[in-house]
């Protein structure tokens, strides 16, 4: 029978067994339910310290004292933050030209960079008065204007959006040369490199009588053997690093200048960290960077002496006169980029420190 034949309508109670395990099933339900809510409350409750990676871009090789400098600094700062910040590198220029890394850290592929100065001035275009040709006489006048400059420099580059962890001037550069150069005229008929975009030395071009051939760094050295560029600028690691040195036979001990650089953070970047993680990568750089600056004079200073070695001469100082003839120009070069990458107020103000040291 499908139908029951009972009219009374009062169907018969369950039994109890089937009761107990009605209510197991549902009371089972309930506590799993909590405990699950209990897990998801403590896993968003619970901070996860996620580590932190700073990408660096820079133009200096593995295996160089800078890179060597940079992979102390990033494990420091790696101990110090219980393995929560850690550096990436990306060195010997692998991420292409110093113009090409300012907009990769623009849209945040890169994080920082080691700059020279015209990585610097395509930032901030008036840190470029530290780079002004023929200015100083001796290291202690560079390490006076720097000491006195960073607090402005820090403030501008900030408004910038970038953090200025310390600085790391490039050194002296030289002229390199297949001809010795030893007075203004001697550049008139050179067939010279000018790093592309570059114009605080387009500038000095101008009044040393150069019509300069504008390239990336990167194309220099073909360029030398083609026989396309017979004339760069560079410091001693520099040439040595890149085997220009190889394409010419002279560098000249008259120094064109002292070319600026230092390591930069983007803003965006550095406000990830925490203030505690910000506190340690200021103060873990700015120590190790000094220290690179003094490895770095001393470099330069070894880079001259093997490149001798191996057939490099040096062409002779200037005498008097004509050495006045390039500070002349220098003082030319000054008053021609008044308003155009700084302010008479700036560079008063550089001239004044330097006075400071020469008093």
């Amino acid at each position: 029978m499908f139908f029951s034949d009972r009219s009374d309508g009062n169907a018969p109670p369950p039994a109890p067994r089937a009761n107990r395990t009605r209510f197991l099933c549902i009371a089972c339900g309930i506590l799993a339910s909590l405990l699950f809510a209990l897990v998801m409350w403590t896993v968003q409750a619970t901070p996860v310290h996620a580590k932190t990676f700073i990408k660096l871009s820079t133009l200096a090789p593995e295996g160089s004292s800078w890179m060597n400098r940079m992979n102390e600094l990033a494990a420091e700062v790696e101990k110090a933050t219980d393995g929560e910040v850690a550096f990436k590198f990306y060195p010997g220029g692998v991420s292409g030209d110093e113009i090409d890394v300012i907009r990769k850290m623009r849209i945040g592929q890169v994080h920082a960079a080691g700059f020279t100065g015209v990585g610097l001035g395509e930032i901030l275009p008036e840190v470029r008065v530290l780079d002004l040709p023929f200015l100083y006489r001796n290291d202690k006048e560079i390490e006076h204007v720097y000491d006195r400059m960073t607090g402005y420099f820090s403030e501008r580059f900030e408004k910038e959006g970038y953090i200025l962890l310390g600085w790391v001037p490039v050194g002296w550069i030289h002229f390199f040369s297949q001809k010795p150069i030893e007075q203004v005229g001697d550049l008139h008929d050179k067939k010279a490199w000018m790093w592309e975009g570059d114009p605080l030395v387009q500038e000095t071009y101008k009044h040393l009588g150069i019509t300069p051939l504008p390239m990336s760094i990167t194309d220099v050295l073909l360029s030398l053997q083609t026989g396309m560029l017979d004339t760069v600028y560079a410091s001693p690691v520099g040439a040595l690093a890149l085997q220009w040195f190889t394409k010419v036979g002279y560098m000249s001990e008259l120094r064109m200048g002292n070319a600026t650089g230092a390591v930069l953070i983007s803003k965006r970047r550095f406000r990830k960290l925490s203030d505690a993680h910000q506190k340690a990568v200021r103060e873990i750089s700015a120590k190790h960077l000094k220290k690179l600056v003094q490895q770095v004079q001393k470099d330069n200073d070894k880079a001259i002496e093997v490149m001798k070695k191996n057939g490099l001469k040096v062409a002779p100082m200037p005498d008097g006169a004509e050495r006045q003839k390039f500070f002349d120009v220098g003082e030319k070069v000054r008053k021609g980029l008044v308003g155009k990458l700084f302010d008479q107020k700036l560079l008063d103000q550089v001239l004044g420190h330097l006075d400071e040291v020469r008093s």
